[in-house]
């Protein structure tokens, strides 16, 4: 039985790198389901796993060994599957642009809180720093102050000026590292600044619905200088949060966390319960209305049961 890890997924075949090296065409037997997660994918890149090898050289995934977290999300409009973005992370780098095409807080702090949700540690990008007009930056400004201060390191980047680059290659030596956003932010082509010899496609965003075309379809792993992995995966358009019950919401938000200490109750959803130290706050603004709408925003997309794919 040989032991490995899953560098690249399409969908249906998994390239397997075995602990001795070699790399592997897998696709899973048949009766293989995950217990407790009901995903459309039960396989993820970076998960450690089993196969058998066949004659033919190709083998079967026949185990899939205990992750230490994975980022997950709703896969799509009205769906009780979940889809696994990628398994045992030891950072992600959530690639944002302020515009070209825009990412909107809302999708960064629902990223964000299943990251906090799956212990996933998590820098944001902000990427294009070329591109934006003189509001944008100012913009772009309150956005790192903001996110600086809740806790989450920022970086600012410009694979054009090579802005940043260094920077980001000195997080990623013994790391397995998730590169993540919508499409047409600029991952392949950060990537392509990062590790020169992959060249990997890129393509303009439209420019007529400011939004990304999909350049990258699968995920991959590239290695990266001092035994370090970087995981590209498709481009994503909404972040559907799930299995997070009402309470837990604000634990995934570390500043609501923090003030939800001195609520009333115990068990306020920080909504309309008299005594919320959490809307004090944000009355306050130690809590930003911005991370306040994102946080209702989660609560309302679970009273309706649907998900707009829009943020």
């Amino acid at each position: 039985m040989n032991k490995g890890l899953v560098i690249k997924s399409t969908g249906s075949w998994y390239t397997v790198r075995t602990d001795s090296g070699q790399d592997i065409e897998c696709k899973i037997k048949g009766n293989f389901r995950l217990k407790d997660i009901r995903s459309t994918n039960p396989i993820a890149i970076g998960d450690r796993v089993q196969i058998s090898v066949n004659t033919e050289g190709s083998g079967f995934i026949t185990e899939i060994e205990n992750r230490k977290n994975y980022i997950i999300r709703r896969a799509s409009n009205l769906s009780k599957q979940s889809h696994i973005i990628a398994a045992n992370l030891d950072l992600c780098l959530l690639i944002v642009t302020v515009n070209y095409p825009e990412t909107s807080t809302i999708f960064i702090d629902r990223f964000l809180a299943s990251a906090e949700a799956y212990r996933v540690p998590t820098h944001l990008v902000f990427n294009k720093t070329d591109r934006y007009s003189e509001e944008e930056s100012r913009y772009l400004d309150k956005l790192i102050e903001l996110y600086t201060y809740i806790g989450y390191p920022c970086h600012r980047t410009s694979a054009i000026n090579n802005e940043g680059i260094d920077e980001i290659k000195n997080l990623l030596p013994d790391k397995i590292t998730l590169f993540s956003g919508h499409s047409g932010v600029g991952k392949s082509t950060l990537i392509n600044a990062i590790l020169p010899e992959q060249k990997l496609k890129t393509q303009e965003i439209s420019e007529y619905h400011n939004k990304g075309m999909h350049t990258t379809t699968f995920s991959e792993m590239y290695p990266t200088q001092g035994n370090g992995y970087i995981i590209d995966t498709p481009g994503i358009k909404g972040f559907g949060t799930i299995d997070m019950k009402d309470e837990e919401v604000g634990h995934y938000f570390k500043e609501i966390f923090q003030f939800s200490a001195q609520c009333k109750y115990n068990n306020c959803t920080h909504r309309h319960e008299p005594g919320c130290a959490v809307r004090e706050a944000v009355k306050n603004h130690f809590i930003s209305e911005s991370r306040y709408t994102s946080y209702l925003n989660i609560l309302e997309d679970k009273d309706e049961g649907k998900y707009r794919s829009a943020y």
